[in-house]
This record gives structure tokens, C-alpha cells and sequence, in this order.
């Protein structure tokens, strides 16, 4: 969830310990378990989880990562995830996200794509459906 390394060996007490994360309570959702570190999975339950852009990133309408994960899980596809203003900071974009979603939604090969329309770029995650 915070994108750091869980370390397996630590006890199960301490706050960057393992704990065992669903990312859904929708049991037809068909997501399998994985480790996060106790302290994010115990907030997790008391807010939305947010998974932040970078800031070095320059993306106008960020779409919310953890939402366009299920949704591509559950049915592939392709969604649109942000518009930037500058070729350069579309394909920056799209590399961070591919890379992000390898450790998000481990198991989901994803592309992404830059498309530009309207003097903007348009950055786009697709995968086939399961």
C-alpha cells in the first residue's frame, strides 16, 4: 500500500511487520492476498486507501489507482488514468505506472499508452481480461 518492501522476518507485532492484505472485501472480486506492513493495513481499515502520484509527476486528473486496479482485474480493458500537457511527462507517467502496478496488482500484465487529442496526452492502462 505505502509502496515500501514488507519484511517478512519482523514480528507480526511491530508496526512494519506482515499483515495479510485483501484490498477488498468483495468476495467476487477474485483478488488474492499479499503481504502489507501491519500499520498500513490497520489504517487501511479506517480510511479509503489512497495510493498517492508522485509529486515529480506533472498529471492533470489523476484517476485513483487502487479503483482503476479492480476494475482492470475484474474486467480488463482499457481505462484512462491522467492528461498531461507534455509528451515527456505523459511517458513519464506511463513508465511510473507500469512499474507501480507490477507491485500493486502483482499477476496483471498492463500496458500503458500515450495518445494525443486536443493539445494534451492523454496517458491509458490496458490489460486483456482474465
Amino acid at each position: 500500500m505505502c509502496d515500501e518492501p514488507v519484511e517478512a522476518d519482523r514480528s507480526v507485532n511491530d508496526p512494519r511487520g506482515p499483515s495479510v492484505d485483501s484490498r477488498t472485501a468483495d468476495k467476487k472480486a477474485k483478488v488474492a492476498e499479499r503481504l502489507a506492513h501491519r500499520a498500513c493495513n490497520t489504517r487501511k481499515g479506517a480510511v479509503k486507501v489512497v495510493i498517492a502520484w508522485p509529486d515529480r509527476l506533472h498529471v492533470v486528473e489523476p484517476a485513483p489507482l487502487i479503483t482503476v486496479a479492480e476494475r482492470l482485474e475484474r474486467k480488463g480493458g482499457r481505462e484512462l488514468v491522467a492528461r498531461c500537457l507534455s509528451k515527456k511527462d505523459a511517458q513519464e507517467a506511463a513508465d511510473w505506472l507500469v512499474d507501480r502496478f507490477s507491485r500493486l496488482v502483482p499477476g496483471l500484465p498492463v500496458t500503458a499508452s500515450v495518445d494525443a487529442g486536443g493539445g494534451q496526452y492523454l496517458v491509458a492502462l490496458a490489460t486483456k481480461r482474465r
